[in-house]
């Protein structure tokens, strides 16, 4: 690809969890963690996931994807963005049932409408070196993990969960009751998390009913995040607050999610296409990089 190509991209959104997919399948090109950078500070196409597509490693599959969040790390899933190229995809190849290769694993996708796609987010893993954290853990249904201040005793023990991305849950009584702007950085980076996590805030508010504040590690504050959304049910079901099955509500609207009794996660919701645009490649690097 020469330096004056210009690379169409999909600006979309998840329950307003901010979605560029770029389809790169045909092409060598792979984006390095400063054109992501590049990407995400452009206000067309700002970003809390790039969801680019790559030719399939796997036999019959549609697509190798690799994920960039905000700040030009790579995540190994995002449900968001996944519901949002099996759109893109459905409407390209006219099936309704697709698959994508991330780095969490084949991912199935079931696209009925816009207002309903489905993904399979796979097995959720709960071992401490599964999470992973960095020492042994025997119960990860809560760990030790205080938060300042010490007198809060809903910020000490989450649930931790690695469902494609590492997650850390607080049970709390009113997700708005905490600052989760300053405390996610400190959390996202704490060292019992090797690769980071995701924070989330939780209130069980009925057996099959959870609201939901997400800080995603990568993308700070964000209005909906599907893996976080699947992470909280588990881990609810997990520690006897709800049952497998129940709707999750976050600042951007509601995903269902079902914790099947074949140890899958699906998660359903809606996307919405915003609109189409171009980047170009000569002005993706930042001066000096």
């Amino acid at each position: 690809m020469s330096s004056s190509a210009a690379i169409p991209f999909r600006k979309m959104n998840g329950l307003g969890n901010d979605i560029v997919v770029i389809d790169l399948r045909g092409s060598a090109k792979v984006f390095a963690a400063a054109e992501a950078r590049a990407i995400a500070a452009r206000p067309r196409s700002r970003f809390d996931q790039l969801m680019v597509l790559h030719d399939p490693q796997t036999r019959g599959t549609d697509a190798f994807v690799r994920i960039y969040n905000t700040d030009g790390s790579r995540s190994e899933a995002c449900g968001n963005g996944a519901r949002c190229i099996g759109w893109v995809v459905a409407r390209q190849s006219g099936r309704q049932r697709l698959q994508f290769e991330t780095g969490a694993g084949i991912l199935d996708v079931v696209v009925e409408t816009i207002d309903r796609i489905t993904v399979d987010m796979g097995s959720p893993r709960f071992a401490w070196h599964e999470i992973p954290l960095a020492r042994p853990f025997p119960d990860t249904q809560a760990i030790e993990l205080q938060v300042e201040p010490a007198n809060t005793p809903e910020l000490q023990c989450p649930s931790v969960v690695n469902v494609g991305n590492p997650h850390a849950v607080f049970w709390v009584e009113d997700v708005m009751a905490h600052d989760l702007g300053r405390l996610g950085p400190v959390l996202e980076k704490h060292p019992i998390f090797p690769e980071r996590a995701n924070i989330s805030l939780a209130h069980v508010t009925a057996q099959d009913a959870i609201t939901l504040r997400t800080w995603e590690r990568g993308a700070g504050l964000t209005r909906a995040c599907g893996s976080a959304a699947c992470a909280a049910v588990v881990c609810a079901a997990r520690t006897g607050r709800t049952g497998r099955k129940g709707s999750v509500t976050l600042p951007g609207g509601a995903l269902q999610i079902d914790w099947t009794a074949a140890d899958r996660i699906l998660m359903t919701g809606p996307v919405a296409f915003e609109y189409e645009d171009q980047l170009h490649v000569d002005t993706l690097m930042p001066p000096g990089a």
